[in-house]
C-alpha cells in the first residue's frame, strides 16, 4: 500500500493564483495515489476564491476546499495541519498559494521522506523583494537569540512531514498563533527530529495583491518575540 500525502495550501484573497496553483499541485497528489489529497484551506477570503475552489473541486475529486473564519496564515496551516492528521494522512506537505514554489521540486522530497522525518526548503536565492529577505534574516537571529538554534529558514512554506512527529508537537502551537510554521520547526530541531533543509527555488509572487505589509509584518513580529519567550520557557 501506497504512502498517502496530504498537501496543505492556504489561501486568503487567490482568485488570480487558485486555479493554476491548484492545478499543478494537483499533479503531484494524483501520482501519489489514490489516497492522497489536496487540501486547500480558505481562510475566509472575499473575494472569488471560495467560488473557484467549489468549481475545480467538481473537476478534482481528490481535492478537498475548507473554509474557515479569517484568522491568519499561521491559524489557516494548522487547521490544514489538523485535518490532515484526522484523516491518517501519512505525510503532509505544506505550501503557498501564491506561485512562488515549483511543483517540479517536490519529488526529490518525496523520494527522502523515509530517510527524514522533516524535510523543509531553504529559500537560499529568493526573489520576493529586500523586505522578507531582511523579515528572514532578523527571525534567524531571533530564534538563535531565545532559543539557542541557528535554523537558516525556518518559515519556508515548502516542508515535508510525517505524521508522526507532527502530531508529536502540533498541539503544542496555539491553534491562533501567526507564526505557527516557525514554531513547528523550532520545536523539531529543539527535540533533535530527523530534520533536513535543502535549497529550493522561491519566485516572485505570480499574481494578486500580498495581504501582509511591512507595518502587519512588525505587529506580528513583535508578537512573536513575547510568544517565543514565553514557550521557551515552557520547553524541558
Amino acid at each position: 500500500m501506497s504512502d498517502s500525502l496530504y498537501i496543505v495550501i492556504p489561501a486568503y484573497n487567490e482568485e488570480m493564483n487558485i486555479d493554476t496553483v491548484v492545478r499543478q499541485w494537483y499533479q503531484i497528489v494524483e501520482k501519489t495515489g489514490p489516497d492522497s489529497r489536496l487540501v486547500i484551506v480558505n481562510d475566509g477570503s472575499r473575494d472569488r476564491t471560495g467560488e473557484r475552489l467549489e468549481t475545480l473541486a467538481r473537476e478534482l475529486p481528490q481535492l478537498i476546499p475548507l473554509t474557515k473564519k479569517n484568522g491568519g496564515h499561521g491559524a489557516a496551516v494548522l487547521y490544514g495541519y489538523h485535518y490532515a492528521l484526522r484523516c491518517d494522512a501519512d505525510y503532509i506537505f505544506q505550501t503557498d498559494s501564491d506561485g512562488q514554489t515549483l511543483p517540479s521540486e517536490f519529488p526529490a522530497f518525496w523520494k527522502r521522506r523515509r530517510q527524514y522525518s522533516v524535510q523543509i526548503g531553504y529559500r537560499q536565492h529568493r526573489q520576493d523583494g529586500f523586505s522578507r529577505i531582511f523579515v528572514t534574516k532578523t527571525l534567524r537571529l531571533v530564534l538563535k537569540l531565545i532559543f539557542r538554534l541557528d535554523i537558516p529558514d525556518a518559515n519556508t512554506p515548502f516542508r515535508l512531514m510525517n505524521r508522526r512527529v507532527l502530531a508529536r508537537y502540533i498541539d503544542q502551537v496555539p491553534r491562533d498563533f501567526n507564526l505557527s510554521n516557525v514554531m513547528l520547526t523550532v520545536l523539531f530541531m529543539y527535540y533533535h527530529e530527523q530534520v533536513r533543509f535543502y535549497p529550493i527555488t522561491f519566485r516572485p509572487r505570480q499574481g494578486g495583491v500580498n495581504s501582509i505589509n511591512m507595518r502587519k509584518i512588525v505587529r506580528i513580529g513583535r508578537q512573536a518575540v513575547l510568544d517565543f519567550y514565553h514557550i521557551r520557557r515552557r520547553l524541558k
